[in-house]
């Protein structure tokens, strides 16, 4: 029985890191830019953007399309950076359970 009430104890405490980490998760901020940085987007918890900074060289009549595409380009990798800082936060919460693959349960990274 003590091994039983052992695991429950590390379940839960598993379980308070892994809240602990998606509170952590909503606030992180990462950064994106395209374009050698004329474009940048800032992002932040689940991709919520919140910043957009434009060079005013970009701003010529008929560029939109040169511009469009820098503005995703710049969301794509300030998204890419995002996810990677998210899944190391998850990783580590998980601790040595991260990638295992047990019946029932999601995978934890």
């Amino acid at each position: 029985m003590k091994d039983l009430t052992q695991l429950m104890q590390q379940a839960q405490a598993m379980q308070q890191k892994l809240q602990d980490a998606q509170a952590r998760m909503a606030e992180t901020e990462a950064e994106g830019s395209a374009g050698g940085g004329v474009v940048r987007i800032a992002l932040r918890g689940p991709g919520d953007i919140t910043a957009v900074t434009i060079d005013e060289s970009l701003m010529v009549p008929g560029d939109h399309e040169v511009l469009a595409d820098l503005i995703m380009a710049a969301h794509a990798d300030a998204k890419r950076r995002l996810d990677a800082i998210n899944n190391a936060l998850m990783r580590e919460a998980a601790g040595p359970m991260a990638g295992m693959n047990i019946p029932g349960m999601p995978k934890l990274f």
